[in-house]
């Protein structure tokens, strides 16, 4: 199965239900290892390398390792980057399968090359500047007939980067001009995609000269030119930037979506998880006496899920609800409403206190249940309760630190490098990564905050958020880091 050229989005549908099918997946280095999290969380993962002269195992394991798997009856996947068919190694194994007796499909992927052409902006064929495309292996140079395969108009080089040098000097030798265009894109379709450009007589030295290292692509021809008009990724707002998501797991998805399609490179670690309220007897009481209550009040997307989790468990439906139904903003009011909810009052401003202006003066002996996180802010229950109201606030759930958070926070520092912005969604995210890293580790990154109760916790410890939501959500996070860069 083609794995695609590195963006993950770039995987085929039928890709994605066969991952998720898989029993095993032996995977090769250049493929995305997001996509790794489409198996079930049961399947084996099988790392076998395929890196340039460093092979976790030779080909034949590979092989044995495929045919063993499937005559225990297991449902394998090897997952390939690009496509399994082009210079992929995938006819060789689909040989050994079929030698072996073992049934066997093949799942194209989007090549290295049709991947690169789009994301760098140089499209393989133009009716101006080329009709015909040759793709070649730069492994060894030496065996190719470069008379008859390096004229085309397009030609595309493969596994050359480290090679290029002598490919050049052929080509030159062949017959093309040393004014031919040629580019090296390394790690195309990705947030970290690097790009030289020059002609076919420069770029081995610009390649020396910046360091590049392998996977990349050579492209050499007319089409090269066309990268300063075509070029739309490298253009896109955040290309490139490194942002760090710790919004808790079952909530990052969105943000970093909208961060990806902007061109960032995400890296995703919670800093918090939200788990079961720790005694579950004040929830399932006062879902017990729900009629008793006038008014309903949700001040979070997850207050929403877990009293519903425990409604579901109890003797209780919706019909029980007889209050009124208020949400501290319209996430939460969405979600409200996707149960066929109505809410009578939204909060503007995603807070406590614009919630509270929206809501009565005089509450004087009307109930009132608040379902909320187990530490949490209480200017809504106080201001409530000045009003007259009686106020019941119960534990619906409660956010935890996860396990081995230093380390995991360390390990996604490292993975991106030095990181260009860090978001915090809550007090909570800023005092968990704080007390994992230190204030000072914060010191050397872009902060950005969902609004400006996140953004005093920051200051707390001496830290100036460089970016805050104006609107308090995810988007409102992304924005905010859009109009800083």
């Amino acid at each position: 199965m083609g794995a695609g050229p590195g963006d993950p989005e770039l995987l085929t549908r039928k890709g994605l239900r066969v991952l998720g099918a898989a029993d095993c997946v032996l995977f090769d280095n250049l493929a995305n290892a997001a996509l790794l999290d489409l198996a079930p969380r049961a399947a084996e993962r099988v790392y076998v390398g395929k890196k340039k002269s460093a092979h976790e195992f030779p080909q034949d394991e590979i092989a044995r390792m495929l045919v063993e798997r499937a005559r225990a009856g297991k449902t394998v996947v090897r997952l390939k980057g690009g496509d399994p068919y082009l210079f992929g190694r995938g006819g060789e194994e689909a040989e050994a399968l079929y030698q072996a007796g073992i049934d066997f499909e093949v799942v194209p992927g989007v090549s290295t090359i049709s991947g690169l052409a789009a994301y760098a902006g140089m499209p393989l064929t133009h009716r101006e500047h080329s009709s015909s495309v040759t793709v070649v292996t730069g492994h060894e140079p030496e065996r190719i007939d470069w008379r008859r395969t390096g004229l085309a108009d397009t030609l595309v080089i493969l596994m050359g980067l480290t090679t290029f040098a002598e490919i050049s000097r052929l080509l030159q030798a062949a017959g093309r001009s040393p004014d031919t265009p040629a580019a090296a894109v390394r790690w195309a379709t990705r947030p970290d995609q690097e790009m030289l450009t020059g002609t076919l007589a420069t770029l081995p030295e610009l390649i020396v000269r910046h360091g590049m290292k392998p996977p990349a692509t050579i492209l050499v021809g007319e089409v090269v030119t066309l990268h300063s008009k075509l070029n739309w990724f490298e253009r896109l707002p955040l290309f490139g930037r490194r942002v760090l998501v710790t919004r808790a797991a079952d909530q990052n998805a969105s943000m970093s979506r909208r961060f990806s399609a902007l061109g960032a490179r995400v890296m995703e670690q919670p800093v918090i998880e939200t788990r079961a309220a720790g005694d579950e007897g004040p929830l399932r009481a006062a879902i017990g006496n729900l009629k008793t209550y006038q008014w309903l009040i949700f001040t979070s997307v997850n207050g929403v899920r877990f009293f519903m989790h425990a409604l579901d468990q109890s003797e209780k439906d919706l019909s029980a609800i007889w209050g009124r139904i208020c949400a501290v903003g319209p996430a939460t009011a969405e979600s409200l409403q996707a149960l066929h909810l109505k809410v009578a009052v939204v909060g503007e401003e995603y807070v406590a206190e614009s919630l509270l202006e929206a809501l009565p003066r005089d509450m004087a002996g009307q109930r009132v249940l608040i379902p909320r996180a187990a530490v949490a802010r209480d200017v809504l229950p106080i201001g409530l309760r000045e009003r007259g109201a009686h106020v019941d606030v119960v534990e619906a759930y409660r956010t935890e630190t996860p396990d081995g958070l230093p380390a995991l926070l360390g390990h996604a520092f490292k993975s991106l490098g030095a990181t260009d912005w860090i978001t915090f969604t809550s007090s909570s995210t800023v005092r968990n990564t704080v007390e994992a890293l230190g204030a000072e580790r914060l010191q050397t990154v872009r902060t950005a905050t969902i609004g400006p109760v996140t953004s005093a916790t920051l200051r707390e410890f001496g830290i100036e958020p460089a970016a805050e939501a104006s609107v308090y959500t995810s988007d409102g996070v992304v924005d905010a880091i859009l109009k800083v860069g």
